[in-house]
């Protein structure tokens, strides 16, 4: 009986955990899809302007725009980015994104040989905030390094950047040749431009200080 009650739990607490992964995951991308969480204030916690040091540093390496990069940050932080239902939400859906930049495995996989994030897992996203802005950061980088010398039409670069980060470089190739963006991408580019200000705003306040590290004698 107690071997039988062990074996149970062992299948009931995996699939407890997938399950509210589950629910959170559509509350959250309804939310999303709504403009509810663009609207709605975040917890410190989820806010992604304690990640400003991060963007900082890892944008200015990357050479790209740290503005778009943290406008990003804002745009995919619709749902929580706890590491626990991030991996349960894996599991049931296995193409899903990790980490707070929600990054799929393919575009980490091209993104990181050659990186200082080289040796770095993809699994490894959902437990590691900084790791998952450095990525995105040179994702960004790679997109921006894609884009022709002419772009036909009114969008500036760092708008195709954010719509290829959503929609792929593929689809970011056809919107700078003159393509329209669909409805997906089109409404991507629309929350960047929401959160725009909020991430310029979030980059321009003061940071507190780091604490000293104590100098051996």
């Amino acid at each position: 009986m107690v071997v039988e009650r062990r074996s149970w739990a062992l299948v009931a607490v995996p699939a407890a955990v997938v399950g509210v992964g589950w629910v959170v995951r559509r509350v959250a991308v309804h939310a999303h899809s709504t403009g509810i969480a663009g609207v709605t204030p975040q917890a410190p916690s989820r806010d992604p302007a304690r990640l400003v040091p991060a963007v900082r540093g890892h944008a200015e390496a990357a050479g790209v725009n740290p503005v778009l990069l943290m406008a990003i940050l804002y745009a995919e932080s619709y749902k929580p980015h706890v590491p626990l239902l991030e991996r349960a939400w894996q599991v049931v859906h296995r193409d899903s994104a990790f980490g707070v930049a929600n990054m799929h495995r393919l575009a980490y996989e091209r993104t990181r040989p050659g990186r200082p994030f080289a040796g770095r897992a993809w699994t490894e996203l959902p437990g590691d905030p900084d790791l998952a802005v450095q990525a995105a950061a040179w994702h960004l980088h790679d997109l921006r390094a894609r884009l022709p010398l002419v772009i036909v039409g009114t969008f500036t670069a760092d708008e195709l950047v954010g719509m290829g980060y959503n929609a792929g470089v593929r689809n970011m190739l056809r919107f700078a040749h003159g393509t329209p963006p669909g409805p997906r991408a089109a409404a991507y580019l629309d929350r960047l431009r929401e959160h725009w200000q909020r991430a310029e705003a979030a980059l321009a306040a003061p940071q507190p200080p780091r604490p000293s590290v104590p100098v051996a004698s």
